[in-house]
């Protein structure tokens, strides 16, 4: 029988606590519809397209978790193909945990934040990290930035889900708001010269 894809996440213990706690005939309803999504669509794409931050997590051949958090310009997370993601990773502060863990555990979970929209999506998979080539860098690293590329991170995508966006705070980009400050700034400076000129062509009212 063929795997389903959401059981990337839903092991028999999860399975367990969902019928206990009530959840568990829903998401079997999802099962039979094929689970998770498998591949990268054009939807996930998109919503790649928006992304500024995300949190890769790893572990090392013991189990032990760690999440690295990443960021960049929007869209520094790319589609390679219809089951690869990759993203430049670049030099910092040398710990090496999530590489030193992809040597000896490849799977990952890869969490995505649109704060400002309340969206959050999740990906499984496998990873490795591969050399920073002139044209891995060409494909995937973002215009203007400058930090120093060390490495590519390729993830090989088994399932991705949607979360919903329930308890999500809704965080703008600094440099966004900045924007329509200054938008409102300037009207303001507009409206305030206007009224200087309207009072100034309005006659005296007589005493």
């Amino acid at each position: 029988m063929k795997p389903i894809s959401s059981d990337v996440a839903f092991s028999p213990a999860v399975k367990q606590v969902q019928s206990e706690r009530g959840s568990r005939g829903a998401y079997a309803r999802m099962e039979r519809d094929g689970g998770f999504e498998t591949e990268v669509t054009e939807s996930l794409l998109a919503f790649l397209a928006q992304v500024d931050t995300g949190f890769l997590a790893t572990a090392n051949a013991e189990g032990q978790p760690y999440i690295q958090h990443r960021g960049g310009p929007r869209g520094f997370i790319q589609g390679l193909d219809d089951h690869t993601l990759g993203f430049v990773d670049f030099v910092g502060n040398r710990q090496y945990v999530s590489t030193g863990n992809l040597s000896e555990n490849e799977r990952v979970c890869l969490f995505l934040m649109d704060y400002a929209h309340q969206r959050r999506v999740k990906v499984w998979g496998t990873a490795r990290v591969v050399p920073a080539t002139d044209e891995l860098l060409a494909r995937f690293a973002p215009t203007g930035s400058r930090a120093r590329p060390e490495q590519v991170v390729l993830i090989t995508v088994s399932a991705w889900d949607v979360n919903c966006p329930k308890h999500i705070p809704q965080k703008l980009d600094a440099s966004e708001v900045a924007q329509s400050l200054q938008r409102l700034e300037n009207r303001i400076a507009e409206l305030e010269a206007e009224n200087r000129r309207l009072q100034a062509a309005t006659p005296p009212t007589p005493p």
